[in-house]
């Protein structure tokens, strides 16, 4: 059964189907392994135990009686700390949340239940999804895969974690300005920014409302467009088939490779080759209009976020750990002209972008251009706190700015990601693209 845990949600989900695993036993394996995982407490905060089992039992009986109701029935997923789930604390990984218990699940754990799935619980994550790094002295800093000193990436940091250590098939997060991508290139996993407004926020804590996305952190593409398609009750994308020859993809050159460090640099371009090598006619161009879109975010993104939370901040600012309390803060240095005339900017040159990209298939660019830091350094050092934190979002930031649909590649090189970039509404199509590229990045 260990075995299983690792397998990919939607592998999981045909066994049941044929009869060759069981829900119930399978969710006990996964309560079995967190509890005896030695990180389970920097992992989850909350396991639900009560809840997984009463779940598991109705897939076990769906399931024996052919009336399965998807793709993922009766496969066991962890959401991260800001999805509302009934007389489970939700706190965002905030002091100033703790005890605030919700009464009804959010709407899309709601229709993920309906589905059939398992909750296994609530996992850390970044206080208020606030930061790229996933380092939360508040609560807890999850264990990067990779290396347990560093920092897993954020802010859906438990999230990844859930699934790059066995305790979860898939992990369901939120992404504003990158928090799916990073936790997952750092994990080594595939992770999916759904274009903004396609899947409810209802029951969602916000950050910054106008660029939060529900998206998820699996195993495989194919895990990835099956959550999709679940939340919006419909058949999955058809993968089968997609071929790379041909296709059209544009390196973003210019500010995504700024400061680069050397292993996602190094990775990155051995990928590119690779997919040269399978078809894909390569180009490279540096874009002015993507520089212009990352001048605006500071005064669009702080605003948003103070704008939503400065009152209960007001209440409790020592609670707040200092550096995010400080990027909170930052958002009452904008002026509503000033951000008004931001997002009046911000459309003109979403359009301006869309347009001068319209001849590719995808526009693909480094995840993040660093590897994860140690956690230690980061608490020592505010400075260094900032600097790369700000760095590690540089790139992700650029699709919730431009409101594209985004997916994270696993390449060979451990937590360095390859990203690939479409238009709004498009994540189906990008989704087929990266079912053709994930072997192909790997090697």
């Amino acid at each position: 059964m260990q075995d299983w845990l690792t397998r990919s949600a939607v592998a999981q989900g045909r066994a049941i189907e044929q009869g060759a695993l069981c829900p119930l036993t399978l969710t006990e394996a996964y309560l079995e392994a967190i509890h005896a995982h030695p990180l389970r407490d920097r992992i989850y905060s909350a396991v639900t135990e009560k809840r997984a089992l009463l779940e598991a039992v109705a897939a076990r009986s769906r399931a024996r009686e052919g009336l399965r109701r998807g793709p993922l029935d009766g496969v066991a997923l962890s959401w991260k700390d800001l999805f509302d789930s009934a007389a489970t604390p939700t706190a965002a990984g905030s002091a100033l949340l703790a005890g605030r218990t919700p009464l009804r699940d959010a709407q899309v754990l709601r229709v993920a239940r309906q589905a059939g799935t398992i909750c296994l619980g609530k996992t850390h994550m970044t206080e208020f999804a606030y930061s790229g790094l996933g380092l939360n002295p508040v609560t807890a800093t999850p264990p990067c895969v990779n290396d347990h000193n560093a920092v897993p990436g954020g802010s859906s940091s438990g999230a990844a974690a859930s699934v790059a250590f066995g305790l979860a098939a898939l992990g369901v997060g939120s992404d504003t300005g990158g928090s799916v991508r990073i936790p997952a290139a750092w994990n080594d996993l595939v992770g999916l920014k759904t274009t903004h407004g396609r899947l409810s926020l209802d029951g969602v804590v916000p950050l910054a409302r106008r660029f939060d996305t529900v998206g998820p952190l699996a195993r495989s593409v194919e895990d990835c467009a099956a959550f999709l398609a679940m939340i919006e009750g419909r058949l999955p994308a058809d993968l089968r088939g997609s071929s790379l020859s041909g296709r059209r993809f544009l390196v973003l050159e210019g500010a995504p490779f700024e400061d680069i460090r050397p292993e996602p640099a190094r990775a990155f371009e051995e990928a590119v080759a690779r997919l040269e090598q399978a078809g894909v006619r390569v180009t490279r161009a540096t874009l002015p209009v993507v520089d212009d879109v990352l001048a605006l975010s500071a005064v669009i993104y702080t605003p948003e976020a103070w704008a939503e939370w400065r009152d209960l901040i007001a209440t409790q600012p020592d609670v707040v750990f200092p550096p995010i309390l400080a990027r909170f803060r930052a958002g009452e240095d904008h002026t509503a002209a000033d951000y008004i005339a931001a997002w009046n900017r911000l459309e003109v040159l979403r359009k301006r972008y869309l347009s001068q990209v319209a001849g590719y298939d995808a526009v693909i660019l480094p995840t993040a251009p660093n590897l994860p830091p140690n956690a230690a350094r980061l608490l020592a050092d505010e400075g260094y706190y900032a600097t790369e934190n700000l760095l590690t979002l540089r790139n992700t930031r650029i699709g919730n700015m431009l409101g594209l649909c985004a997916l994270t590649l696993p390449t060979n090189t451990p937590s360095a990601g390859i990203s690939l970039m479409a238009p709004p509404m498009q994540d189906d199509r990008l989704l087929r693209l990266g079912a053709a590229m994930e072997t192909v990045v790997r090697g």
